[in-house]
């Protein structure tokens, strides 16, 4: 009997709640460090990135508008979700040359992440917002909302954890996103896009791109309809690139490049705050 040749899967992105490939039809080979080939990935254009920042656009509205406590129910879901796959994850991660233990590890730290937040939901207006003294006889209130669409650049170090590490404050407050996933080991951020469409998360909050960051970064850095950036790749052209381009449409923009996925200190509600504006309201005292 002749031997049996793999089929090894070819990963679409997730996009506006649906799977579609690239627009371009083209894909690449993704490898393990032994350079076995291990699945393909689509390879997105800027067309892609395009309809990627319509789908997080459209769906700004609604999930920027939705009680706090209902993005944390969200986010937990999504915490469930990947909780009941997690051997899915593991494997993933091991096909790219982890360590069992080590993807283990990776894999329950990207869900405790994920609960983290959730908790910070509803607590971030009650923590940042102040009531601030005036001369008038008015009252003053600050209080942070959402930025809007954001674009985030993920590494390659730790695929599922520094995604999920990224992605989680982001959406937290209300903001719709677009990542870029690791570029050698994308496989856990597209399987992240399964969890997601089997969680409660709004079609187009979470849209996941893959491919070569050296054809999209340039477009989705200077696309206006982008209000920031959250980039981790250390590479001083690519930040030069990325605060050139955001400067043009006064973006936010941070640069965020841990050494280590795993520290405490990356469960932390000032990245929540990160992507977020205070808005200021006065009320004449009296009415």
């Amino acid at each position: 009997m002749a031997e049996r040749l793999e089929v090894l899967k070819t990963y679409k992105t997730y996009v506006g709640g649906k799977f579609p490939r690239s627009e371009s039809d083209r894909t690449y080979r993704v490898t393990n460090p032994k350079g076995t080939h291990i699945a393909n990935a689509c390879r997105c254009t800027r067309k892609d990135l395009r309809d990627a920042v319509v789908a997080a656009r459209t769906a700004f509205g609604d999930w920027s508008n939705r009680s706090a406590y209902n993005r944390g129910q969200v986010l937990y879901r999504i915490a469930e979700m990947l909780e009941g796959r997690k051997e899915q994850f593991v494997k993933e991660l091991e096909l790219a040359g982890v360590k069992e233990k080590d993807a283990r590890v990776e894999v329950h730290t990207a869900i405790d992440r994920l609960i983290y937040f959730a908790g910070w939901t509803d607590k971030i207006s009650q923590v940042f917002g102040t009531v601030n003294p005036v001369a008038s006889a008015h009252f003053n209130f600050s209080s942070p909302e959402a930025t809007g669409v954001v674009g985030i650049i993920a590494p390659d170090k730790n695929p599922l954890l520094s995604a999920i590490s990224m992605i989680a404050p982001v959406i937290a407050s209300g903001n719709t996103c677009i990542i870029v996933s690791s570029e050698t080991n994308p496989l856990p951020a597209v399987s992240f896009g399964e969890v997601l469409h089997a969680s409660d998360v709004p079609g187009g909050v979470i849209n996941i791109l893959t491919g070569y960051r050296s054809e999209m970064v340039d477009s989705l850095s200077s696309h206006k309809d982008v209000n920031a950036i959250f980039n981790s790749i250390e590479e001083p052209e690519t930040r030069k690139l990325i605060d050139e381009n955001a400067s043009i449409s006064v973006k936010r923009t941070s640069h965020y490049s841990p050494d280590d996925w795993f520290a405490v200190e990356h469960e932390n509600p000032y990245l929540v705050l990160e992507f977020m504006e205070t808005k200021t309201t006065w009320h004449p005292v009296g009415f």
